[in-house]
């Protein structure tokens, strides 16, 4: 009987040329890939970067800087750039590659760290530890905390005097987005700089510049939408670019692309919410409401969205048709300007007010469609709410007639009777003393008789029985005088 054999063949050896073949580097985002790598490269920031380098120019770098602003304005970057003008000087043998570790955020001597993961005490002392160690290799040993309002409150405390003497080749640069939560202790002894947010034409135009190295096509309305949505951030500007450049695919990125990838409401439904609300046409903004939310918007961003067009159309009315504050297209622009003449500021700014308010109440509410559908209508009736409340303010302002009162004839209150004493009649010699007794008769007093309007008012003859009662008690129906026997009288007697 023949066996078969069971020898399995040999897998094919990877050939030499494979092995040595690198492996494809990893992608970089626009955000990491343009990052600002010298002083003029950080947009709207020319002023901080021109006291920086002024400062070193005349040596009188301090030894603690506070970066604050927003996200995205560049205060990572600047502490970067900052670090490497410090550290990669012209002495160093290798300084390019100092710089660019520098920049990477690999250098041994700058060091970063993120102030949400390493916040407690013990941190801190082994930064202080580790401070009093000279650099390897630059002249200074710089420390760049991100985000240092994390920072806990001993912490902060163990860094007061750390932060107060440093050694002589120590420097720190804190960054935050929230100043207001590092303590005053720590502020003081820092030299502050504000970042301010980013104009929306600079952002416009470093995206421009972004899209050109890039090789894409974009719509000028597009990158100006950009722009808008960024808020002043310019990482999120280049966020947003980078997921229209990745659905564009190679080819232009038109309105309608960014109006799918990011959500954007379309123009003309807004001009006819707009112009439905200028008319007072309920119906028609509700229409159109109801196609913005159709095209996936939330409620509470459809409010938003409606908020910022009525904003525009503020600034249009009380500045001019052609307001650099507006930021929208020509064409636009022009629309908007039309359906604001049929509006007064006062107007205008309820219905923004409006829309703000309920927001918040769509995002909570268990019927949001309800409350989106109910403001709408508000907002296309607004002329409607303002003449009722014109009728309440002047029914508010008119003066008020005071109600008449009726006459109270009040009665003369009763006298008492004078009492006339006799003259004194000589005592007979053989009687006794006598002391006279005169009876007056007092009138009891008789109100509710005195006058016809007391009968008619019930109140008034409440309150005359109420007297009448009270004079029946204290004063009696006759009083009895007697005559005193004075002691001229029994001399008499």
């Amino acid at each position: 009987m023949s066996t078969k054999s069971t020898t399995k063949p040999k897998a094919a050896s990877a050939s030499p040329a494979s092995a040595l073949v690198p492996p494809a580097p990893a992608y970089q985002v626009l955000a990491r890939r343009y990052r600002s790598r010298s002083f003029d490269e950080v947009v709207g920031q020319e002023t901080i970067a021109a006291t920086l380098k002024s400062a070193m120019a005349q040596g009188r770098t301090a030894h603690a800087y506070l970066f604050c602003g927003t996200r995205g304005v560049g205060k990572t970057s600047m502490a970067r750039i900052f670090a490497r003008a410090l550290n990669a000087v012209d002495s160093l043998t290798q300084q390019d590659a100092v710089a660019d570790s520098i920049l990477r955020g690999e250098d041994m001597d700058v060091i970063e760290i993120d102030g949400a993961s390493n916040r407690g005490v013990d941190e801190a002392r082994g930064l202080i530890a580790a401070s009093g160690m000279s650099p390897a290799r630059s002249p200074y040993k710089i420390y760049i905390i991100d985000e240092v309002h994390m920072l806990t409150q001993p912490a902060f405390n163990a860094l007061l005097k750390t932060m107060e003497e440093p050694p002589a080749h120590v420097k720190f640069i804190l960054c935050t987005t929230e100043p207001f939560k590092v303590p005053a202790t720590i502020q003081s002894r820092c030299q502050r700089f504000d970042f301010k947010s980013i104009a929306t034409p600079a952002i416009a135009a470093h995206l421009r510049a972004v899209l050109e190295r890039e090789g894409v096509a974009a719509d000028d309305a597009v990158i100006a939408q950009v722009a808008r949505l960024a808020n002043g951030s310019m990482r999120d500007a280049l966020s947003l670019l980078e997921r229209l450049a990745a659905a564009a695919a190679g080819g232009r990125i038109t309105t309608e692309l960014a109006r799918d990838v990011l959500g954007l409401p379309d123009e003309e439904l807004l001009d006819r919410v707009v112009a439905a609300i200028a008319t007072g046409d309920a119906s028609g903004a509700l229409e159109a409401c109801g196609a913005l939310l159709a095209q996936g918007m939330s409620p509470d961003h459809a409010l938003d969205t409606i908020a910022a067009r009525l904003r525009d159309a503020l600034l249009l009315l009380l500045c001019s048709a052609d307001s650099p504050l507006v930021e929208l297209p020509a064409e636009v622009k022009a629309r908007l300007a039309q359906h604001a003449q049929s509006f007064d500021a006062p107007s205008l700014i309820h219905l923004i007010v409006l829309c703000d308010a309920n927001c918040r109440n769509v995002r909570t509410s268990a019927a949001p469609r309800a409350i989106f559908d109910a403001v709408v209508a508000r907002m296309a009736l607004w002329q409607h709410f303002a003449q009722g409340a014109a009728l309440l303010a002047q029914d508010a302002s008119a003066p008020k007639k005071k109600l008449e009162q009726p006459a109270v004839v009040r009665p003369p209150l009763p006298q008492p009777a004078r009492t006339v004493l006799p003259p004194p009649t000589p005592a007979m010699p053989s009687a006794a003393p006598v002391t006279p007794r005169t009876v007056v008769p007092m009138p009891t007093p008789s109100i509710l008789a005195e006058s016809e309007a007391l009968r008619r008012d019930p109140r008034v003859r409440a309150v005359a029985e109420l007297l009448e009662a009270a004079v029946t008690r204290t004063t009696p129906h006759s009083v009895t005088i007697e005559r005193s026997v004075t002691p001229e009288s029994k001399g008499d007697a």
